[in-house]
């Protein structure tokens, strides 16, 4: 375990600042592995921060943090219209104090539902800009963070940036540090190799666990599905988050694009945003066999994309199924 707490002592070298109880409980599924013929696990992240909570609360703790250090007063950041990220950005802001500002570059829609109802409630302030641009593949994330943070600037002035989904190598310590979280709670187990899937809207959870899992030797196998069809030369993109996570760290490392476990646009549906009929009955299936609800913008598709590989047998047979539960239940009432 000498990796495991070198990594933690590094990790605790940033400032951060907890918004939630370690770990999260990593439950198995009786039913579901009844029926699918292998054990399966979820790691219940859905069920940390505030205002409803969700996976991006472990980045927060960094980012949110250097806010803090740097004295800023405002913060802001962009998604979608049912971004997870900016609903928890304005919840955990003002549980700090500061005031959250949320981009969207969509319409303002004629009625408030989901997170933009809990944003509403939070009193976020949100800034509706349809000129549209990226989030279609067009553009890289890197290209679309750029040009968000100089719009960003030009209509708040003075204030703490969160990129889309806290897709930064300072957010994303986070996931470094649940990798670590995972591993070890996957052996106390007796777990020695499972599939361990999750989904990848912006990318940051599948490179934090790419670097946490690489720097600790863990022998979990790591496959993210892609939930949004949604940025151009994507692969390249996590790498390069994923070693510069490493680099920070004091143990370099590379990653080729080859090297990302990402199954892309197979599994998104029509778009970023708009549920598919196979992510529908995914979230049926658990809730009726499980009791355990997922969304269907992010969960949802990836659980669905798990079943239909486990159904094709592209998964190993011989091995656990660990399913990452990122949260996102507000947009159960928005669709």
């Amino acid at each position: 375990m000498q990796a495991h707490e070198r990594l933690l002592a590094a990790l605790d070298g940033y400032p951060r600042l907890p918004l939630a109880e370690y770990p999260t409980p990593l439950e198995p599924l009786p039913r579901l592995s009844r029926e699918l013929g292998r054990p399966v696990y979820i790691k219940r992240d859905d069920q940390i921060g505030p205002g409803l909570g969700g996976n991006k609360t472990r980045k927060l703790e960094y980012l949110l943090a250097d806010a803090r250090q740097r004295g800023a007063r405002k913060v802001a950041t962009f998604g979608g219209l049912q971004s997870n990220h900016a609903r928890l950005t304005a919840a955990a802001a003002r549980q700090l104090g500061l005031e959250p500002h949320l981009l969207y570059f969509a319409r303002r829609p004629a009625r408030m539902t989901g997170n933009l109802l809990l944003n509403e409630l939070l009193g976020a302030q949100m800034h509706f800009i349809p000129f549209g641009g990226g989030g279609d593949a067009s553009m890289t994330l890197e290209q679309t963070i750029r040009l968000v943070r100089i719009v960003a600037w030009a209509i708040l002035g003075r204030h703490y940036f969160i990129p889309v989904g806290g897709h930064s190598w300072r957010g994303c310590l986070g996931y470094v540090r649940a990798a670590v979280e995972i591993d070890c709670q996957a052996r106390a187990l007796g777990i020695e190799r499972a599939s361990l899937v999750v989904a990848v809207g912006s990318g940051g959870t599948l490179a934090g666990l790419m670097a946490g899992l690489a720097l600790t030797g863990s022998p979990l196998g790591l496959l993210g599905i892609d939930v949004g069809k949604l940025w151009k030369a994507f692969p390249p993109t996590i790498g390069r988050l994923a070693e510069e996570l490493c680099r920070r760290l004091g143990q370099p490392q590379t990653f080729d694009a080859r090297q990302v476990p990402l199954i892309e646009r197979t599994y998104a549906g029509p778009s970023y945003g708009v549920p598919s009929q196979a992510a529908s009955a995914a979230i049926r299936r658990l809730a009726q066999s499980e009791g355990i609800l997922l969304d269907p913008i992010y969960t949802g598709k990836a659980f669905a994309g798990m079943l239909d590989l486990c159904r094709r047998g592209a998964l190993p047979a011989d091995q656990p199924l660990i399913f990452l539960h990122t949260g996102g239940l507000p947009a159960l009432f928005a669709a």
